[in-house]
């Protein structure tokens, strides 16, 4: 397998997917695959760019990158020509010891602004008391201009110094520019014939003072609102696993994961395949998009999300990780990131909006979601700019 110690750490052509399983480095792009997910022709590009790799000499190869949020817009995947697995803790570790590089913002603006996103809020709830759609995720981008190019690699070092779990993740955009992020949410995890997964849905804002934070938690996992649109989620992910699984563990009720800046409800999810020839990104592409970022039922919470929300996500909200020529990989949600191109950063949050949610609420949950890239840009009060 290529070296991780071959690479030349500080470039942009550098690549990471971080986690606590097993942690990805890559350099350099051998080939790129951008066919759609929803293209038929997909799975068959995928075999033919690993066999072009091994062909090209790369040993083992993996495929990385990330996948949109609709899966008939253009993969960003690419097959690196070197790389290598370590121990994450070396990462964080090498982050560390960096200083700080902190931007001047000199304009930032978000798409929906607060009124516009509100309304949006109401205009979905209306919708529901209408038609069969349950759950709606929306969202919105807080575009900022800085005084100055931007580097990938320092606001990745910041990501991993003040958050050293989840998934961190930089990679190259086609376009050109980084797609950078630190997401909480296991989409899938495949080895062999077993497979994880770790939804999250419901959430609350963190809180300084020990106590608000623990009553923060503690109202959460009470909260009807949010074990409802925690509901929806779960049930997705069984009917979606359960026929390809013979064996299936789903505990009874959510538990509380909490980050640096939310509290979420997350169901740990564990099976056993009944083909372990079936790849991870198969399956991952199968359960993408769950209700935890579009909504419930699916096709209708898309299509609601299409005549809402006033921007195409792209990879935002999509999934982001790496797969291997014999199935095994990990996949997680993309959120919590940014897209990063010179001196512009496009940051992303939503919010799962059910019958009971309210617009303020809603709003103030993605101010809050916001929080962890702001942090990395060391932007903390950004949002009076927007």
């Amino acid at each position: 397998m290529s070296k991780p110690s071959a690479m030349t750490e500080q470039t942009d052509d550098v690549f990471y997917f971080l986690s606590a399983h097993r942690s990805l480095k890559a350099a350099g792009i051998h080939s790129r695959l951008n066919t759609p997910v929803k293209d038929r022709r997909f799975q068959t590009a995928v075999s033919q760019a690993f066999a072009h790799a091994r062909a090209a000499g790369i040993d083992q190869p993996v495929l990385m990158g990330a996948i949109p949020f609709d899966m008939h817009q253009p993969s960003e995947l690419f097959i690196p020509s070197c790389h290598g697995f370590f121990d994450r803790a070396e990462r964080l570790e090498a982050a560390s010891r960096r200083s700080a590089a902190a931007g001047r913002a000199v304009s930032a603006r978000s798409t929906p602004d607060e009124p516009g996103f509100k309304s949006a809020v109401s205009q979905a709830i209306a919708r529901f008391r209408h038609g069969d759609i349950r759950k709606a995720v929306l969202s919105r981008v807080y575009e900022v201009e800085f005084a100055e190019p931007l580097a990938a690699d320092q606001i990745f070092d910041a990501l991993c110094r003040q958050n050293p779990h989840g998934y961190q993740f930089q990679l190259p955009l086609a376009a050109g520019g980084h797609l950078v992020g630190v997401s909480p949410e296991l989409l899938l995890r495949k080895h062999g014939a077993s497979v994880h997964t770790f939804p999250l849905a419901g959430s609350a804002k963190r809180q300084a003072d020990a106590h608000a934070d623990q009553a923060a938690g503690d109202a959460l996992l009470q909260s009807a609102k949010d074990h409802y649109e925690h509901s929806l989620v779960i049930e997705d992910i069984r009917s979606v696993l359960a026929p390809h699984c013979v064996e299936l563990s789903i505990p009874d009720a959510p538990s509380l994961l909490g980050t640096r800046a939310m509290w979420h409800l997350g169901t740990p999810i564990e099976g056993r395949l009944a083909d372990p020839a079936m790849t991870a990104l198969k399956l991952a592409c199968l359960l993408h998009p769950t209700p935890a970022i579009c909504g419930f039922p699916t096709a209708a919470a898309r299509e609601l999300i299409g005549q809402i929300e006033p921007f195409q996500r792209g990879v935002f909200s999509g999934m982001v990780g790496w797969c291997d020529e014999e199935g095994n990989g990990e996949w997680a949600v993309t959120i919590r990131c940014a897209t990063v191109a010179e001196n512009r950063a496009r940051l992303f949050a939503g919010a799962g909006i059910v019958a009971a949610s309210t617009p303020e609420s809603e709003w103030a949950e993605t101010q809050a979601k916001l929080g962890t890239m702001l942090s990395a840009f060391g932007l903390t009060g950004m949002e009076a700019l927007a």
